[in-house]
């Protein structure tokens, strides 16, 4: 088994509490993450000589109540405003977004690709957006750009009023929906998260200024899954997931490019009872299962 994979202490008497009735799932709630990519020697700092591109992780720090201490993407739940009023919108029409998310409304769709744009610029200060269709913004470091994503990261302004007042329309075109997975029915914090991909637009950088995270980095997406194999870094089973299905590329660009093709079906954890054994898996991804003992205490890590 894969010594970077993580199970939480409490999630054996979780599972058979859910299988004896006496737990009721919690309603999963909507979130995005993004695979920010850059192509090796761009965007500053030393690659070592890397090939291919390189994606923005960072750490969640350990105090956090939902994965903590784990490698993750920027990302986070959606905000319900981003469902009630249209915005400046470049790229697939709404319609064809919600198709491909598999949501049954525009609004809905839009609500999810403005939570991945939003976190991004929220836990790394890269924006998603431009002037116009075809433009991006070029530089978010000033401090009235700091002032805005200290306001969102607050929920004091909306990201149809951060748009609105900046003149600015979301870059659909620069996101690819890779993948969907839902948090098992034990959890008592559940997310349906939708990853995507994207490639740092040029001119800007990512900054270490999430709250969540105490560390950031660039890596190629070969060498966090080795480390995660090592044992070295810590991550939930969507993230080491899709770090193995960006290795293929040789670049930022054919990876989005690759995108459309990339199955969105959502993957939720199972657990049974099998030969006495709890028995917890992902379909189609046999890495992760984990065999607990029916009875007596939990495991804990890997």
């Amino acid at each position: 088994m894969s010594q970077g994979q993580w199970y939480p202490p409490e999630w054996p008497d979780r599972i058979r509490a859910l299988a004896a009735g006496e737990l009721t799932a919690v309603a999963p709630r909507r979130a995005a993450t993004v695979m920010l990519l850059r192509d090796a020697g761009t965007g500053g700092g030393a690659d070592g000589g890397t090939t291919g591109p390189l994606v923005h992780m960072l750490r969640r720090r350990t105090s956090m109540a939902f994965a903590g201490g784990m490698y993750a993407y920027p990302g986070g739940g959606v905000d319900p405003r981003d469902d009630d009023r249209l915005i400046g919108w470049a790229g697939p029409p709404l319609e064809q977004w919600a198709a491909r998310l598999g949501v049954a409304t525009a609004a809905e769709a839009q609500a999810v690709v403005c939570a991945a744009v939003r976190e991004t610029f929220e836990e790394a200060g890269v924006l998603l957006a431009g002037p116009a269709p075809g433009a991006v913004v070029g530089d978010t470091t000033g401090d009235d750009w700091e002032a805005d994503r200290k306001a969102l990261v607050a929920r004091d302004l909306s990201f149809a009023d951060f748009l609105e007042r900046r003149g600015l329309v979301l870059r659909s075109d620069l996101l690819g929906a890779w993948a969907r997975w839902i948090t098992p029915e034990f959890e008592p914090r559940r997310y349906d998260t939708w990853f995507f991909v994207a490639a740092l637009p040029e001119g800007q950088r990512t900054r270490d200024v999430s709250t969540e995270a105490d560390r950031t980095e660039w890596i190629a997406p070969g060498e966090a899954a080795r480390r995660y194999d090592a044992g070295e870094l810590l991550m939930m089973p969507p993230t080491v997931t899709t770090l193995r299905a960006l290795t293929p590329y040789r670049t930022a660009a054919e990876a989005l490019g690759a995108a459309e093709g990339q199955d969105l079906a959502p993957v939720l954890a199972q657990a049974r009872l099998e030969d006495g054994e709890l028995v917890l898996s992902w379909p189609g991804y046999e890495e992760f299962t984990r065999h607990v003992p029916a009875a007596g205490p939990g495991g804990g890590g890997a």
